[in-house]
């Protein structure tokens, strides 16, 4: 799909970012992605590292922090989640975030956004194996989740142009995934025109 041949109203896309560490590849791709969307597309990088750990007991009394993390992604009209692949699964952080924003049962703030999944890591098969598990945990809170095009990068030198964008060898493949999962939010939130 070709953003470019779609009508989409001003989106707010909620991006979490499945690690906190200070030079985090899978930040900088959230960072390049937040350069490559087209106008009318706001990205809101969510904080998650201040997040207690989850604890059900908590759940009639949330924590601030989780209350913030809930109200972003009610006022999202979709979520990328962007992920590195730690032991061949999700980060311990990212699931703890997911959790938060799922409870109490039957409030969770996730339900029928449309999310979009990618990752880097420094394997050769990038983070195939952590979106797998991502996914089902998705389906699991009724996340309508783009299936195509999948993206499993490998950080590599070079990926990153200078100036945090991602460099001309990538960068169309990179907006060819962008394109496609805007076009999605845009379907599921019908409002589509073709032109």
């Amino acid at each position: 799909m070709d953003i470019s041949a779609r009508y989409f109203m001003s989106y707010k896309i909620a991006v979490v970012v499945g690690s906190i560490r200070k030079e985090s590849f899978n930040r900088k791709l959230a960072q390049a992605l937040q350069k490559m969307a087209p106008q009318g597309a706001q990205f809101e990088l969510l904080r998650i590292d201040d997040l207690p750990l989850y604890n059900q007991d908590e759940d009639a009394n949330q924590a601030p922090q989780v209350k913030r993390l809930k109200e972003q992604v009610a006022g999202s009209q979709g979520v990328i989640f962007i992920t590195p692949e730690y032991n061949r699964s999700i980060p311990g952080v990212l699931k703890n975030a997911i959790d938060h924003a799922s409870r109490p049962y039957g409030q969770s703030a996730w339900a029928g956004k449309p999310a979009g999944v990618i990752g880097m890591s420094v394997g050769a098969i990038g983070t195939a194996l952590a979106q797998k598990d991502l996914r089902t945990v998705l389906a699991y809170l009724d996340m309508p989740t783009l299936g195509q095009p999948e993206v499993y990068l490998q950080a590599k030198d070079g990926f990153f142009a200078a100036d945090g964008s991602i460099a001309e060898g990538s960068r169309d493949f990179i907006q060819k995934w962008l394109d496609a999962y805007l076009a999605f939010v845009a379907e599921h939130a019908g409002r589509v025109e073709t032109v």
